[in-house]
């Protein structure tokens, strides 16, 4: 790339190697590391394993003995690194990035949101209006991690950023709509859980059966609709 944030690489085992832009929550560059990782999804080098993007980096893994044509004063891991070098060279940024609005609804009723009146004290807000605020912003995932088809999707209005719990909860519900610095998301499962939780889902976001077993991916588009409760206690289906 040859302008915008500057990126390095580094090894990870003897088997991994990470592109990594720094530790940033950054569209243009989490839209990049997407449009590589379907690249090498549809393209993967003899010997590549898998890859895995985050927020402003992707790992690739690959197999030592499968990989092919390596200059015998090269290692693996720099074989590898001019390969995706290579791929840089490509004009990524201009590349089409799949993306799907995913629609999610939102049940911030007082038992399914435990910390939305403490959100409201110290903000000094209304729940009403942080409901408004969550609500009316579109949210991008950024990456999966954590538990199974847990998303990472931001960034929420700086009038309810709020930071993770001092103390995580020892369970939070499947379904479960948190707030974590900038940041959102929803638990997939029940599981421990430090985030401030606003609201609940009644969607499953995770089936291990299905063909695709998580409901999200990264570059997703996300928006919550507020919900009543009758309208949560009677949703049964799953967006398609």
């Amino acid at each position: 790339m040859n302008s915008g944030p500057s990126y390095t690489f580094f090894p990870l085992g003897d088997s991994a190697i990470t592109l990594d832009y720094g530790n940033i929550i950054n569209e243009p560059v989490n839209r990049k590391l997407i449009a590589i990782f379907n690249h090498l999804q549809k393209n993967p080098f003899p010997g590549m394993i898998e890859a895995l993007p985050a927020f402003s980096s992707i790992t690739v893994y690959y197999d030592i003995a499968s990989l092919k044509k390596i200059p015998k004063n090269k290692s693996a891991y720099e074989h590898v690194k001019q390969k995706l070098e290579q791929e840089l060279k490509n004009n990524f940024e201009t590349s089409a990035v799949p993306s799907r609005i995913i629609r999610i609804p939102a049940c911030y009723d007082i038992e399914f949101a435990p910390d939305l009146a403490t959100i409201s004290e110290v903000k000094k807000l209304p729940i009403d209006e942080i409901i408004r605020l969550h609500t009316t912003k579109k949210y991008r995932v950024y990456m999966l991690g954590f538990l199974p088809g847990f998303a990472y999707m931001g960034e929420v209005d700086e009038a309810i950023a709020t930071p993770r719990m001092a103390q995580p909860r020892q369970k939070v519900a499947a379904g479960s709509i948190g707030i974590a610095g900038k940041q959102t998301g929803i638990y997939p499962l029940d599981s421990p859980g430090g985030w401030q939780i606003i609201g609940r889902t009644p969607l499953q976001l995770f089936e291990a059966l299905n063909k695709e077993p998580t409901l999200f991916m990264a570059g997703d588009e996300v928006q919550f609709d507020s919900i009543s409760r009758n309208e949560y206690e009677n949703y049964q289906s799953r967006p398609s």
